[in-house]
């Protein structure tokens, strides 16, 4: 896991998606206002902040706030998304074959973000940086309406909102425990 080689396929892995996620997003950014460009794209620019902790890795440095950032939005983004897809699912009663991908990627984004959390080094500091960051962000999805466009969502939109926000309040407490309350490791990133 935290063998250079490892490291590097992850960081392949994330530029690759990265690239596809704001892709994705393209019809979407060419109708959002240039004010509200930097929100829009959820989860690739949770796993644009990832693929920075992995070049920090490689260079054996630390960037706290960009750790506390990937980790709160890696979990929370990917959480979200397997959690809109299944509601898709049960709404209408199927999901393009598309939908199960978006479900095992974003998956994978939350489940790493935890598993390097015991190499992050980032402090309360960095966390309130970032939780502003994502608390904010849930208010230009859901208050100026910026969310991923989900057909499904303007169906619930309240209660997706709200879920939403209880998700970033989570995923802030899971940075907490995850990177500052449990014991922190040493990259090792030998050949062996």
């Amino acid at each position: 896991m935290t063998r250079k080689e490892t490291i590097a396929l992850l960081l392949i892995i994330n530029v690759l998606g990265t690239i596809y996620g704001y892709y994705w997003y393209g019809y979407q950014l060419e109708e959002t206002p240039a004010i509200f460009l930097i929100f829009v794209p959820d989860s690739p620019t949770a796993s644009l902040f990832f693929c920075f902790v992995l070049v920090g890795f490689l260079l054996k440095k630390n960037w706290p706030l960009i750790e506390a950032l990937a980790i709160i939005t890696l979990v929370k983004y990917g959480i979200w998304a397997v959690v809109m897809n299944l509601l898709t699912l049960f709404v209408t009663g199927e999901l393009h074959w598309t939908g199960y991908m978006l479900m095992i990627s974003h998956l994978a984004m939350a489940i790493e973000g935890i598993m390097y959390a015991p190499y992050y080094r980032f402090k309360w500091i960095h966390i309130v940086i970032a939780a502003v960051w994502t608390l904010h962000n849930d208010v230009i999805d859901y208050l100026f309406l910026m969310y991923p466009h989900y057909t499904i969502i303007g169906n619930y939109l309240p209660e997706i909102g709200y879920f939403t926000f209880w998700l970033s309040i989570a995923c802030i407490g899971i940075a907490y425990y995850c990177g500052i309350r449990n014991p922190r490791k040493q990259l090792n990133q030998s050949k062996n």
